[in-house]
């Protein structure tokens, strides 16, 4: 209750912050034939909010009306639906002690009851590191006194990242020679299950003959100061409702590392396993090399290209425990969006390639907005400081008041999401917008550029020292000069800036 007082109080703040920006604004904004309002309106990006509309729409009715009759199928078919075998991987590295014990706590108590209520044999596959992580899940598993159809299986190696940790969980399931119709669920060594979560995903699989994985909602439990709790909370509110736009067609835009389900025959082909463990691009200047994260947009692309269908549940969770990596938010903002967009973008142009016909139409779309996104969520902005130097002051003014009304709007539409928003919401969400874009850029002229935020882990490059100097020399100039186009065309299309009348000269030298 006391939350939900401050959460009110939070938004008549807003709000009266915006009300009296309304008042203290000229009245010349409000009239449709100035040149002002002609300013303010002018250059919104139409596409942005229109997408948006379309994004709510597509989740509404995926989750009260196609979401719905799936669950109500999968509920009266029953135990028809389950598969025969059901295999939990938990990857762990590096994550501390108690996190580690509440993560195999959830997992065990899942399989545990899921055994005990349907007598189907679970596996359970620990990928582990450290010695003190094996002591802990055995006492676990000890203590949880499980049944006799669950087991334990633990895979020491050595901590040269996820991919291999993978990879060895994969080729051990692989070697339990899986009953045709088994499901194998990836969780990642920071994610709490939800209750009754593998009876809830796992008949899915029967019920859509050609689903290859799915995946789910999330919430989180962040560390740190409160503005990563605001920023995380902001950020799953939307991607449920992008998840679920996008899996009206049957498809989705990642198989996050966080927990994902595969049919077991999916996940144990050596084609599979390879894409997991040695995932790598051609790029027509920065040459081949290898991903170093993004093992979940290497899986979602395997299963994208075969032509598998996937599938967002939204009416389960999967709690994540956040660590940002520094306890500054701007810095750990950025570190994450770099990791996060960097393999979005080293994954969604060969996602690109694949065509409307073997990805979706929507889905297809989607992939391409991910591109253009970037720029056209800096379209106002540049307008804006356009236009502040050459053809209104109040022009900042105006887009300061704009920001905060449709970034409130916006916010409340995540009300069909989420039970309750945050006043402060609409300024993450722009935070979002804006920085986000601009990291975007950065990293779509440096793929090459990778690290794994918990592990002090890059990729070594085998480029002499002068080859990795003109390397960087061509991002940065192609960078530069990309952006520099992209202002000078704003600034034209608006007609801020002026293109030059040639005629004269033309006419002088007789043309």
């Amino acid at each position: 209750m006391e939350k939900m007082s401050g959460i009110i109080q939070g938004h008549i703040l807003y709000l009266s912050a915006l009300a009296a920006f309304t008042l203290a604004l000229p009245q010349s904004v409000f009239d449709p034939a100035s040149r002002d309002f002609i300013l303010l309106i002018g250059f919104i990006a139409v596409w942005r909010y229109s997408w948006w509309g379309v994004n709510l729409v597509r989740f509404l009715i995926y989750t009260k009306l196609v979401f719905p009759k799936w669950r109500k199928q999968a509920d009266e078919a029953g135990a028809e639906l389950l598969p025969p075998h059901v295999y939990l991987l938990v990857t762990s590295f590096r994550i501390d002690s108690e996190t580690t014990r509440q993560v195999y706590t959830s997992t065990m108590r899942e399989a545990k009851n899921f055994v005990e209520k349907h007598d189907i044999p679970v596996t359970i596959l620990a990928s582990i590191v450290e010695k003190a992580d094996e002591v802990i899940i055995k006492k676990l598993f000890q203590d949880f006194d499980m049944p006799k159809a669950t087991r334990l299986v633990l895979i020491r190696i050595a901590g040269t990242g996820k991919r291999d940790a993978l990879a060895f969980g994969f080729r051990a399931i692989a070697r339990e020679a899986p009953p045709e119709g088994s499901v194998a669920a990836v969780i990642d060594g920071d994610s709490l299950l939800e209750e009754n979560l593998i009876e809830k995903c796992a008949p899915m699989f029967r019920l859509h003959p050609r689903l290859g994985a799915l995946t789910t909602d999330e919430i989180c439990q962040v560390e740190g100061h409160w503005s990563f709790r605001e920023w995380y909370s902001m950020r799953f509110a939307q991607r449920n409702i992008y998840m679920s736009s996008v899996s009206l067609s049957k498809k989705v835009l990642t198989l996050t590392g966080r927990m994902s389900m595969f049919r077991a025959e999916i996940l144990t082909d050596p084609a599979f396993i390879e894409r997991v463990e040695m995932d790598w691009i051609d790029h027509w200047r920065l040459g081949r090399f290898k991903f170093l994260t993004g093992d979940d947009k290497s899986s979602w692309f395997h299963i994208l290209s075969r032509g598998y269908e996937m599938l967002y549940i939204p009416d389960v969770k999967v709690l994540t425990i956040e660590t940002p990596p520094d306890p500054d938010f701007f810095k750990s903002s950025i570190v994450l969006m770099r990791r996060w967009f960097g393999n979005m973008l080293r994954t969604n142009g060969r996602a690109i390639r694949l065509g409307p016909s073997r990805v979706g139409l929507f889905p297809w779309i989607s992939v391409i907005d991910q591109r253009i996104s970037m720029w056209t969520s800096l379209t106002g902005i540049t307008v804006t400081i356009l236009a502040t130097f050459t053809t209104t002051p109040y022009a900042f003014v105006f887009y300061l008041y704009w920001m905060m009304l449709t970034r409130y709007v916006l916010v409340l539409t995540f009300l069909t999401s989420r039970p309750s928003v945050s006043a402060l919401y609409p300024f993450f969400l722009y935070y979002n917008q804006i920085v986000g874009s601009l990291v975007k850029t950065y990293v779509l002229f440096r793929l090459d550029k990778q690290r794994w935020t918990r592990q002090n882990t890059t990729i070594s490059s085998d480029k002499s020292r002068i080859q990795e100097y003109f390397t960087n020399l061509g991002s940065f100039y192609m960078h530069a000069f990309s952006f520099a186009l992209f202002i000078v065309a704003l600034g034209t299309i608006s007609g801020i800036l002026k293109v030059p009348d040639f005629s004269y000269w033309l006419t002088t030298i007789g043309v």
